[in-house]
């Protein structure tokens, strides 16, 4: 058998920390699909804007319904 004595010194780069900080100037946030808020529905762009805001905040793909109903009385609705 074969023994190995030198292995190569591998450095662990977290580049999770820096992420905003290696971008270019003006590019926010990465974004999967384009911002689709062009309802005629005032209340429907309000909704799809806070629900894209929670998203953001707190670095969710998807929401589950609970999360959901939070926004949505976050804006003021109730049953």
């Amino acid at each position: 058998m074969k023994q190995v004595t030198e292995q190569e010194s591998v450095t662990f780069e977290d580049r999770r920390q820096n992420r905003d900080n290696n971008r270019p100037e003006g590019i926010g946030e990465r974004r999967q699909f384009s911002n689709s808020y062009n309802s005629e529905n005032e209340d429907v762009n309000e909704l799809a804007q806070a629900i894209d805001q929670y998203k953001l905040l707190h670095r969710r793909r998807f929401i589950t319904f609970e999360e959901l109903h939070s926004v949505v009385t976050g804006l003021g609705y109730h049953k």
